[in-house]
């Protein structure tokens, strides 16, 4: 078996990079775990004063969390990097997250690729798409 057989077979992955976590600056986590929890239906689980986590459900295929990262500075511009999240019916699930205290910030379209930005309670960005 080569090298890179064993290590698919063992799930090690060595030389390469691959996702983990992503991370996600906040200023109170009482204020957006809340959001992100019931909008995901994944499990918040304390880290530290500076850290809280989300964990997929075990039988979702996802292969990182999200941590929340206590910052003393306020967001006070776009996001370089995001999430998107697919959904079956974008405008219901846009509704929802709204509902949970995220607001709409822009709908847009290229060709049949449209996603909808929506900002949790602090600011920070996802992107609601279909394809």
């Amino acid at each position: 078996m080569s090298d890179v057989a064993a290590e698919a077979a063992s799930g090690t992955r060595r030389g390469r990079l691959h996702p983990h976590n992503v991370v996600i600056d906040c200023a109170d986590h009482d204020v957006v775990i809340p959001f992100w929890t019931s909008a995901l239906g994944w499990t918040a689980y304390p880290i530290n004063d500076q850290f809280v986590g989300l964990r997929a459900p075990a039988g979702e295929a996802v292969g990182f969390d999200i941590l929340f990262q206590k910052v003393p500075e306020p967001k006070v511009g776009k996001n370089r990097v995001h999430i998107d999240f697919d959904a079956a019916d974008m405008e219901a699930e846009v509704a929802r997250l709204v509902g949970l205290g995220g607001r709409k910030v822009a709908e847009h379209a290229l060709g049949t690729f449209r996603w909808t930005i929506v900002a949790d309670p602090e600011g920070n960005e996802l992107c609601v798409t279909t394809r």
